[in-house]
């Protein structure tokens, strides 16, 4: 597996708690291939065994986050050969959701195609002004096929999600924060400022809780209302394998912040069990 710094397409910059990791391919408008997919599988797979919470991806350059899947190597499949692209993109997409960590997508310019897509598998995006954000595949005789029929009608709507995907339209990073396509939008020069408000309140909380809290919203996607509940109240519980909880309850009762009518020797007694 590739370590920090042996990534041909990719840059890392690791931190204690926040990793970015910078998607470069400029001359190839930042594209996603297959070498970039294979790249982007193991750097998770590393990023999760290390200290860190979140990992951010943004573009190298100033022009373009993701400039969708890299059109010279889909010009060259035949009918099996797309289905395959295709599906390799969804499994990394799917891998991204399923990541225990939390994925930031920091949209600083062109992100369309299968790069809106990318962006769409990040738990959190926030877009400078100056993006252009959207799905624009019919424009070029294509559809979208890394997840953006899916993904984006889950998050917007089926009619939003329709008239964006059959107009081919982009969108500012002002007007997708507006229509919900990304969480926030700052100005250009401002963009890390951004992300690291956003993150500021998330990562104030239990690395462990902000892991389990994904994968519970995610549970539910696509599943009747009764398996999410189901998977809900498992991982819920998985919560009280940690003393996070109860040690904040023991500070508060002692400090008086807490107050309750139960008996504190019932509560230790009840614990002990």
């Amino acid at each position: 597996m590739p370590m920090a710094g042996e990534y041909s397409l990719l840059s890392l910059l690791p931190g204690p708690q926040v990793s970015w990791a910078v998607i470069d391919r400029q001359v190839d408008r930042n594209s996603i291939n297959s070498e970039l997919m294979a790249q982007l599988e193991a750097l998770l797979g590393q990023m999760e065994a290390s200290p860190s919470q979140v990992l951010v991806f943004t573009g190298a350059g100033a022009s373009h986050f993701v400039g969708g899947a890299d059109g010279i190597e889909m010009m060259q499949l035949d009918r099996a050969g797309a289905l395959a692209f295709s599906r390799r993109f969804q499994a990394l997409l799917d891998r991204m959701e399923a990541s225990p960590l939390i994925l930031v997508a920091a949209i600083n310019g062109l992100c369309f195609g299968g790069g809106f897509e990318f962006a769409l598998a990040c738990d959190l995006r926030v877009a400078a002004f100056g993006a252009r954000i959207g799905l624009p595949e019919v424009k070029v005789g294509l559809i979208p096929g890394g997840g953006g029929t899916q993904r984006l009608p889950r998050l917007v709507g089926q009619g939003l999600a329709m008239e964006m995907i059959l107009s081919g339209k982009l969108h500012s990073g002002q007007d997708a924060a507006r229509l919900g396509l990304v969480h926030r939008a700052v100005p250009d020069e401002g963009l890390k400022q951004g992300v690291a408000d956003l993150l500021g309140p998330i990562l104030r909380n239990p690395a462990y809780a902000l892991s389990l809290a994904k994968r519970a919203v995610k549970a539910g996607q696509g599943r009747p209302l009764e398996q999410g509940l189901m998977a809900e109240a498992e991982l819920f519980s998985r919560c009280h394998d940690e003393s996070f909880f109860r040690d904040l309850m023991h500070r508060q009762l002692g400090s008086g912040a807490l107050t309750t009518s139960a008996n504190h020797d019932e509560i230790d007694k009840g614990e002990a069990k």
